[in-house]
């Protein structure tokens, strides 16, 4: 539920924001440019990704099975593959494509691990998550809002995603009781990576998290392993707050 933070001098379009991006990257480093987007259909966004290098073709398949429009309001239906956040009502966005996939290409899912993301919005980045985890993969994903609980039920149903399970609960806290995970993906803004979540994460697991303050996080990529955890960063991303025992108190959003 986040977008790339976008420059105030930039206004460029997603392609050229990319190139400009691949120009100063180095590989095992993965940083997110400014993209400013328009109105664009799902294959030219595929071909701004498949240009810009930021996806494999098993993500690019996975985008290209999920109907985002699924997702996302009726009366935003025509902006569904606009490279923006779109709002899905009850406060909440469904995040910008591009922000989508990269956290998602540094996550490295693999067929057949099971998943844990935390805010299931509208259930788009569950949906995607669950193509690549394949028939014997599976994405328990976590959402305290009980409207939009519902709402990705229904969403991920009607796109025939079977192997997601949405459950109404403080995702800051995790889901111990189908722990260890191999992936864990954080779709909110974190005061700081959750203790509860490191500890759920299997061991050479990667977590993947927005973490800083309100305004401004740094996209965080974390692996856990048999000596502690490897972390690396990606970039500033705006992201809304994760609510609960580990993330934002109440009383921090007023």
């Amino acid at each position: 539920m986040g977008f790339a933070k976008a420059s105030p001098y930039l206004n460029l379009s997603i392609y050229w924001a990319c190139l400009l991006w691949l120009r100063g990257l180095k590989e095992a480093n993965l940083r997110i440019p400014s993209l400013i987007g328009g109105r664009m259909s799902k294959e030219e966004l595929v071909n701004v990704w498949r240009s810009a290098r930021i996806a494999d073709e098993k993500l690019i398949e996975a985008f290209l099975k999920v109907p985002r429009e699924s997702f996302v309001p009726e009366e935003l239906k025509e902006e569904a593959y606009t490279d923006t956040p779109l709002p899905i009502r009850y406060g909440k966005t469904i995040s910008q494509p591009t922000t989508i996939i990269i956290m998602t290409t540094a996550l490295d899912v693999r067929e057949g691990q099971k998943i844990l993301e935390i805010g299931t919005g509208s259930g788009y980045q569950a949906a995607i998550l669950a193509r690549m985890a394949g028939e014997k993969g599976r994405v328990v994903t976590l959402e305290v809002v009980p409207e939009l609980v519902i709402l990705a039920r229904e969403n991920l149903k009607k796109a025939g995603v079977t192997n997601v399970d949405v459950i109404e609960d403080d995702g800051s806290q995790g889901h111990e009781k189908e722990s260890p995970f191999d992936r864990v993906i954080v779709t909110a803004a974190c005061p700081g990576i959750p203790e509860p979540l490191l500890r759920q994460l299997k061991p050479n697991g990667i977590l993947v998290a927005p973490v800083g303050g309100l305004r401004i996080q740094e996209m965080v990529k974390v692996r856990k392993l048999n000596s502690g955890f490897e972390r690396e960063t990606m970039g500033e991303f705006m992201f809304l707050p994760l609510v609960g025992k580990h993330g934002f108190r109440e009383d921090e959003l007023d």
